[in-house]
């Protein structure tokens, strides 16, 4: 693979992290009291709770109770080993209380302190246990129960349970939970599983759902999900996600991550197409990232253009390399470049009014094409957007028809004529369909300013 595509393989990574972290907290906060009362109300005129603790649960829990505040009495007082040592009685203990388990009431006090005391001893299966019988109860309120379904997502991802984790925290990125690692660990749950494609919905749903609330995504989703696509060899959903991450976060990473994308997972491509696509990188910024990631775009652009075609644009390229550190003016590759490219500019400036005129006599748009071409690598965009509408007006051009409408697209967005070259590059179809559909964000994004 020639492109090195950045550095987006590591993006979701802080996410994650922090999906780990919050997991691993000893005891969740959920708004709810870890002591309930057992005792039977006594004021006769007081409305009972719609669903109270049932007398066979009461019973046991009861004494449970009142060691459990013994053991948190001890918080902040005792290291968390000492107190470990505390909890890990409770542990048997709350398993021999299941069976007194009668109502939902009861799975939502008993799931609490399996949460609680799982978080003193390090024991995450019980704390996904104590979870998932809270919410399982249908008792909780449905912002506390939206939380309880995304620490379960979290804690059965710790624990590499991966279908808990997608069941659980599918509804909760499907509803903007506040957290935006869940969207992550949900697509990361999903390739992990083996479903790439059903990691990508995923992070589609969340990018969705935060648009809906008025809300701007995470860059960290769309590099995620140029990740999974690029790891999963779904060419089609790479260049999709590197799309969806350049309207986005236009910068100048993520344009020279589309360019290498476009490159790499186009069918068809040839040199024309390359030229148009780091053309396209060097007017985007992509050529001003990291030198270390840009060598080889400066490399395929010089191979692209051919300093026997485009004289001055390879001259131009070639020096800008060298002078962001990219190219070694004295690699063998550079020096033979320049060198040929050089002597050729004058004598090729000084034919471009003749071939113009010929061109305009010519009985077919063939020469107009090519003379648009040289004008375009000197930066003439004005003269190659007149040639280009030439040689589609003449014809005779059929087999290189989308060629030319790119270029006369490209001509048009360099002259700020924006809204011209999207209706331009609309008409592109063939191996350059996706090309021009990556060029036409670019004349949206300076169309707006960005």
């Amino acid at each position: 693979m020639r492109a090195s595509f950045g550095k987006f393989g590591k993006s979701g990574a802080a996410a994650l992290a922090m999906a780990t972290a919050i997991a691993g907290a000893s005891v969740i906060t959920l708004g709810l009291s870890a002591t309930p009362a057992f005792a039977k109300d006594k004021e006769k005129d007081k409305a009972p709770a719609k669903v109270t603790a049932s007398p066979e649960f009461v019973k046991v829990a009861a004494p449970f109770q009142k060691q459990l505040q013994d053991v948190e009495a001890k918080k902040g007082k005792v290291s968390a080993e000492e107190l470990k040592a505390a909890a890990l009685p409770l542990v048997p203990q709350l398993a021999a209380m299941e069976p007194s388990v009668k109502n939902v009431a009861d799975k939502v006090t008993w799931g609490q302190w399996q949460q609680i005391v799982g978080g003193y001893v390090d024991d995450k299966p019980l704390v996904l246990k104590g979870l998932q019988a809270m919410f399982d109860s249908g008792q909780l309120p449905p912002e506390t129960s939206t939380t309880v379904a995304f620490f379960i997502g979290y804690t059965a991802y710790q624990l590499k349970d991966y279908p808990t984790t997608i069941k659980a925290l599918g509804p909760v990125v499907a509803g903007n939970y506040k957290d935006e690692a869940a969207a992550a660990v949900l697509a990361d749950a999903f390739e992990k599983s083996g479903q790439p494609a059903q990691a990508l919905d995923a992070l589609k749903t969340a990018i969705a759902a935060k648009k809906a609330a008025g809300g701007v995504s995470p860059e960290d989703w769309y590099s995620q999900g140029m990740r999974i696509a690029v790891k999963g060899k779904l060419n089609a959903a790479s260049l999709e996600w590197s799309f969806l991450q350049v309207q986005a976060y236009p910068n100048a990473l993520n344009w020279l991550n589309a360019g290498q994308l476009l490159n790499y997972a186009s069918t068809g491509f040839q040199a024309q197409e390359t030229l148009d696509v780091e053309r396209l990188i060097d007017r985007s910024g992509g050529l001003s990232s990291d030198p270390k990631y840009v060598e080889r775009e400066y490399v395929a652009y010089l191979q692209a253009a051919d300093y026997r075609r485009t004289p001055g644009e390879v001259v131009r390229i070639a020096e800008k390399g060298i002078a962001a550190g990219a190219l070694k003016a004295d690699d063998t590759f550079v020096k033979e470049a320049l060198t040929n490219a050089r002597p050729r500019i004058a004598a090729d400036k000084a034919s471009l009014a003749g071939l113009a005129t010929d061109a305009a006599k010519a009985p077919t748009g063939v020469s107009a094409a090519a003379t648009a071409d040289a004008f375009l690598s000197y930066g003439d965009s004005a003269k190659a957007e007149e040639l280009y509408k030439l040689a589609l007006t003449k014809g005779g051009v059929d087999a290189n028809k989308d060629r030319i409408l790119t270029r006369l697209g490209i001509a048009q967005i360099d002259q700020a004529k924006y809204a011209d070259a999207k209706a331009t590059l609309a008409q592109v179809g063939g191996v350059r369909q996706q090309l021009a559909a990556l060029w036409s964000i670019f004349a949206d994004q300076k169309a707006a300013g960005k």
